[in-house]
Formats: C-alpha cells, structure tokens, sequence
C-alpha cells in the first residue's frame, strides 16, 4: 500500500450522494484519534492539580512555588502555539501531531522516575512546548475533512476530548496517587502518548477540505489522487488569495473570539491547578467529594459543548448568521459563567453553591469549540493553521497568569485567596462575554479580508 493510499482520501464532500463510504469512516476515525488525542493532552494537564497536596509534601513547596512550576509548563506553551500553528500551513498536520506525541512522553519519563523541584519545571516546560501547538492543529486536522455547515459537531467533540481526558483522568490519576504515589500517575500518561502514537502512525491523515475552498472542494479532485491534489489546490490558493497574516488579526472577528476563548481557558487553567484545592481547601469538601465535584462539572461542560454543537448547527442550517450562531451563543454563556463567578463568593455552602460553581466552571468550554469553527470560516484555506496557532498562543497566556497569580493570592490571604481568584475570573469571563457578543461576526469579516 502505497503513502498515498494510507493518509489521503478522494475529495469529496462528507455526506455527499458520491463519497466513498470509506471516506466517511476515516473522516470519523481519524475525528475519534483526535478526540483521545486531546483526552491524553488534558490528562497530561491535570496532573499536578490532582496530585497537588502530595507533590507539595513530597518536594516541600509553598502554594507560590507550586504555583511557579504549574505556570512553569505555559513558560514556551503560547510560543510553540503560534510557531507550530505558522509551521502547519507548510508542513503536513499528520507529522506536526505525531511529534507532539511522542514528545509529550519523552518529557514526562524522568519525571516519572525520579527528581525534585528543578525536574519538575523542566519536565512541565517541555510538555508545555509539546502541548502548546495540540489543539489548534488538532482543530485544523479534524475539520479538513468536514465542510463549514457539517464543522460543528466534529469541532465540539475535539473539545469534548478536553472534558472526557479530566473525567477520565480524575478517577484514575487521583487512586493511581493515593495508591502508588504521583509519579505513577506521571508514569501512565507518559506511557497513554506512547499507544497513541502507534495508532496514529497508520490511521492518521489530512482530509480533503485541507486546503480546498469551504463551500466545495475542488471539481477537478474528485477523481484525482488527493495528495497531488492539494498540494495542487495549496499552491493555487498561495498565489491567488496571499492574505497576510497581520490583516486577519485585525479583524473584529478574530479578536473577539481570542479574547471570548482566553477568558475560557482562563478558566480552565484555574480549574486544572486550584480547583482541587479550592474545593478542599476553601469550601470543605472531602478528597471523594471533590473529586466527584470536578467530574460534575467537566461533565456537564461537555454536555454543553455538545448541545451547543447541535443549535448552532441547527442555526447554521436555517440560515442564520454565525454571528449570532456562534458570537452570541458563546458570548451568552460566557456571561452566565461570569456572574455565577461574582455571586459565589457570597453564598454559603450548599446546593445553590454547587449550581454557582458549575455555572462558574461548567458553561464557559463551549468558547473553544466555537472560536475553531469560527477562525475556519473567517480565514482562507492556506492561512487557518496560522491564524488558529496565533490565537491560540494569545489565549494559552492565561495559562501562564492565572495559576502562579492565584498562588500568590492563597500565600498572601490564606483561604480567602481563592475568593478574590474567583471574583477575578468573573471579571475576566465578563469581558470575555461582552468581546464575544459585540466582535465576532465571520461572514462580514471574510468578504472584507477577500476584497
């Protein structure tokens, strides 16, 4: 079989009464490779938040320096994002996530064995560099083989890999820590990127919307090989349509959903690395309980990002506007999220506390979902993977401010450190929310970036 038969498939829409019934599976096979792809990468992520207390104890660390080497793993993460993102308008896709595989294992294997504080942050800013470019490429990959109005529910299962890798792994990786120490819970996922990676290598692929136009790939593909075909589309998109990067950036589109996603990912940092703590330490909750807690939460995110998936589309499909699809969808629950964010801290534990924190920590993941699908609309074809790369390299800052800004609020208040963290983030999703719902509006910002 030759490496053509192995990673490409005819172009053809997905659905389509002439696709191969092949290519409909390889779409959705190489669709599910990428949601354990990104289930891998948020275990990766939630680690140290589930081992805190005994990485804490067992390297002797005050909240501020756990939270130094928690941020330590965003130190290159925003500027792998953004280089690797550039990078994947050249190289092909398939390659880019097979390397970030196996470097995510080769970064968490000393790890695993041995070391103290300074293995720690080398280990967490290598994975970081590895993990920073996942989920744009992963994004860029999985909606190749689907047409704009069908990219709905593809791109929130990739999303929906981030919420089921923290269900997955918080049972997991906590009774793995309480039963055979954390560097087993390091050893296991190290030893999850290796499998992937053999199965990636065979069943792995671009698909043909790669670098083909959103609303039809082109007519001369459909008998023709799809490698030669768009490399063939590539090279005539780069000479017609040369779109610098800088004017996409400009847009209102591109920066209302970079600041809608970083105030999501904001959120997700806070829930990766404190959360545990947070509902532990600050509202009381037992080591079961909370951990019950968290997979409440991630669950009912991905859930969301699912039934956002489905009205959107659905939206899309009756003819609306993706500003109002997508900006206003997200933008609306990124609000919800903000408010729930101010009014907890000043509700008493109990079940309206437990609705406050899963509208605080549980609505806002849909952002991620939308932001993909929204760039993939906005940019031409041979400018998506920068333009989602660069994105994502803004928005993963809050990755970087969010753990060591909320560390040195617990150091300096005690527990009501996390009350202030918490109205912090509420601000943030607010103005998250407010970019969302105001900016985004794709189809306008397209036709001005092809006049």
């Amino acid at each position: 079989m030759t490496d053509t038969d192995t990673d490409v498939a005819p172009v053809l829409p997905v659905g389509s009464p002439r696709t191969p019934s092949r290519t409909g599976r390889r779409a959705w096979i190489v669709t599910a490779l990428l949601v354990v792809f990104m289930m891998i990468n948020f275990a990766d992520k939630s680690v140290l938040g589930l081992a805190a207390e005994q990485i804490r104890q067992d390297l002797g660390l005050s909240a501020s320096a756990f939270g130094l080497a928690s941020s330590a793993f965003f130190l290159l993460f925003s500027i792998s994002g953004a280089a690797v993102g550039l990078l994947a308008d050249r190289v092909r896709p398939k390659w880019l996530l097979l390397i970030m595989a196996v470097l995510w294992s080769v970064s968490q294997a000393p790890l695993a064995v041995g070391g103290g504080l300074a293995a720690l942050i080398a280990s967490r800013v290598l994975l970081g560099a590895a993990e920073g470019p996942a989920y744009p490429v992963a994004q860029q990959t999985t909606l190749s083989w689907f047409p704009n109005h069908r990219r709905n529910l593809p791109g929130a299962l990739i999303v929906l890999g981030i919420t089921l890798g923290v269900l997955v792994a918080a049972p997991v990786l906590t009774w793995l820590v309480d039963h055979h120490g954390w560097r087993s819970a390091v050893a296991a996922v190290a030893l999850a990127g290796v499998v992937w990676t053999l199965l990636w290598i065979p069943f792995g692929g671009e698909g043909p919307y790669a670098a083909a136009a959103d609303t039809e790939p082109p007519a001369e593909a459909a008998s023709e090989d799809v490698r030669g075909t768009g490399e063939r589309a590539g090279t005539a998109g780069r000479e017609q349509a040369t779109t610098p990067y800088r004017r996409i950036l400009a847009t209102r589109t591109w920066i209302g959903v970079t600041i809608g996603y970083f105030s999501t990912y904001w959120v997700i940092a806070f829930a990766l690395v404190w959360l545990p703590s947070y509902l532990r330490d600050g509202l009381g909750y037992s080591s079961a309980a909370s951990t019950r807690l968290l997979m409440l939460f991630w669950g009912l995110s991905g859930i969301l990002v699912l039934g956002q998936a489905g009205l959107t589309g659905r939206m899309l499909r009756r003819g609306i506007a993706s500003r109002w699809a997508r900006g206003w969808v997200g933008g609306v629950l990124l609000l919800v999220s903000g408010v729930s964010c101010l009014v907890l801290p000043v509700v008493p534990a109990g079940a309206l506390a437990v609705v406050l924190l899963a509208g605080a920590f549980g609505l806002s993941g849909a952002m991620g979902s939308i932001a993909a699908t929204t760039i993939m609309e906005l940019a031409p074809a041979h400018r998506r993977g920068g333009a989602l790369g660069i994105m994502n390299a803004v928005v993963t800052t809050a990755g970087l401010i969010a753990p060591t800004l909320i560390g040195s609020l617990v150091d300096t208040h005690g527990v009501g450190g996390y009350q202030y963290a918490v109205l912090i983030t509420g601000a943030v999703l607010l103005v998250g929310g407010t970019a969302a719902v105001t900016l985004i509006n794709p189809a306008r910002d397209a036709r001005l970036l092809s006049v």
